[in-house]
């Protein structure tokens, strides 16, 4: 499958090339459930894993901007049925396989709909209870996301 090549906008940074790269994860949580999304296979990064509402930080949006956008674009979520959005600590996660290292920001999104609507980057979506993501083929980093955030550590199920 083809591989997307990133164009960037006007006053858009292509982080795609760099040694180190600032990222937003976001947990989208609806009740006592969070949305994960499976990484269409077209992304240049982690194709078909499971993940937060992700994106670069390649431009001078303001952090809430961005995750309202990225919300909006990449799961059809309003601005208007986000209740909270919550920066969680901010860490390195290492990647040899893409020579890179992520400035990863998770951001707690709660919100008052669990109705998505994905675009191309996505081509599935779950609401689990955050127990159940050690059954999904996570993106590298994201259960430190969920440490961060809701302070649960993964046990992976045994294989």
């Amino acid at each position: 499958m083809k591989k997307i090549k990133f164009k960037p906008k006007p006053g858009q940074v292509d982080y795609s090339k760099m040694r180190w790269a600032p990222v937003i994860n976001c947990v989208v949580k609806y009740r006592d459930k969070i949305l994960i999304v499976q990484r269409s296979a077209k992304l240049n990064f982690y194709p078909n894993y499971w993940n937060g509402i992700s994106g670069f930080l390649d431009d001078k949006r303001t952090l809430k901007e961005k995750v309202r956008d990225e919300l909006k674009e990449e799961a059809g979520i309003d601005k208007k049925d986000i209740i909270l959005i919550r920066l969680g600590k901010i860490f390195h996660q290492d990647e040899l396989k893409y020579k890179k290292t992520w400035i990863v920001h998770p951001v707690l999104v709660k919100v008052k709909t669990d109705k998505i609507k994905l675009d191309w980057e996505s081509r599935s979506h779950k609401w689990i209870k955050i127990k159940e993501a050690k059954n999904f083929n996570l993106l590298p980093g994201f259960d430190k996301v969920l440490k961060n955030l809701f302070n649960y550590a993964i046990q992976r199920a045994e294989k």
